[in-house]
């Protein structure tokens, strides 16, 4: 999967930790001796982070071999990267590899888990990811729940056009703005929030192209989709607020087309053992 991310990224997570030299390995005068870092997973997950790891290692002049790439399940105990440099340069940044395959991880395992969960109900629905994920980490985020099977719900504010509530509270008549929005940008298509049914299919029958139905209850939610999509069959429908693996099933079930989710985001990294060997 070719996702860029810059060097400039990179190298400013090395910065952040290493900042110039690493005391300890200094101190002990092993700088130069060589090793190896076998990493793998402690637990069967799908993995991601994996090459952004490994530039990491090569950034800091080691010499990085990816043996399973992300977006790739592994079994725990199973190695993925295999690295090889002296002391000084593996110990400036195996943390920092180590984190970032790990969180990344966790995001990618959590996606899959959810994902399967809902297509075991709707073959065709798909998991969205937003762009509530914490601040500096967007790149690897998306790309962890990119490899865990997602598609990105925004990249951001410049890429799609979705009305909230706190837009509309600026509008006496928000119905009349719709066509007036889709005029100024006819090739973006028209999104809206809504609170509930009646709202949502307002929004339909005054040219949204699609309506984000925000914390309706299942039964409402299915009711809805049989009511919308014969009058409006290219509209796309979303379900957000609150979806998660445990309850992504019953959701996808209702016939959505989209399940909106942060909830990949938040949760446990994966446990990813570095072991180190001396050559």
């Amino acid at each position: 999967m070719m996702f860029y991310i810059s060097d400039g990224y990179i190298e400013e997570l090395i910065h952040e930790d290493l900042q110039h030299m690493d005391l300890t390995t200094l101190s002990m005068g092993i700088e130069e001796a060589p090793g190896q870092i076998t990493a793998f997973p402690k637990r069967g997950c799908l993995l991601a982070g994996v090459e952004e790891a490994a530039r990491i290692f090569e950034k800091c002049g080691a010499r990085a071999e990816i043996l399973i790439p992300s977006g790739t399940r592994a079994e725990g105990g199973e190695s993925c990267l295999l690295v090889r440099g002296t002391a000084g340069r593996l110990h400036a940044c195996y943390k920092l590899a180590q984190n970032v395959m790990e969180y990344s991880s966790g995001i990618a395992t959590r996606t899959a888990a959810m994902l399967e969960a809902a297509r075991a109900e709707n073959p065709g629905v798909h998991v969205a990811v937003t762009r509530k994920h914490f601040p500096g980490a967007k790149a690897l985020s998306l790309k962890a729940a990119l490899a865990g099977g997602a598609s990105l719900h925004r990249l951001g504010l410049s890429d799609s056009i979705l009305a909230f509530d706190q837009h509309r509270v600026f509008t006496d008549d928000f119905i009349a703005l719709i066509p007036r929005m889709a005029k100024a940008f006819p090739e973006k298509k028209i999104e809206a929030e809504a609170d509930s049914p009646e709202e949502a299919m307002s929004y339909l029958r005054a040219g949204a192209d699609m309506v984000q139905c925000e914390r309706f209850a299942p039964e409402a939610l299915s009711a809805f989709v049989k009511e919308a999509k014969p009058a409006f069959p290219k509209a796309v429908i979303a379900a957000a607020g609150g979806i998660n693996a445990a309850n992504a099933g019953e959701y996808a079930a209702t016939g959505v087309d989209i399940l909106v989710t942060s909830w990949v985001y938040f949760g446990k990294p994966e446990d990813i053992k570095m072991k180190f060997s001396r050559i």
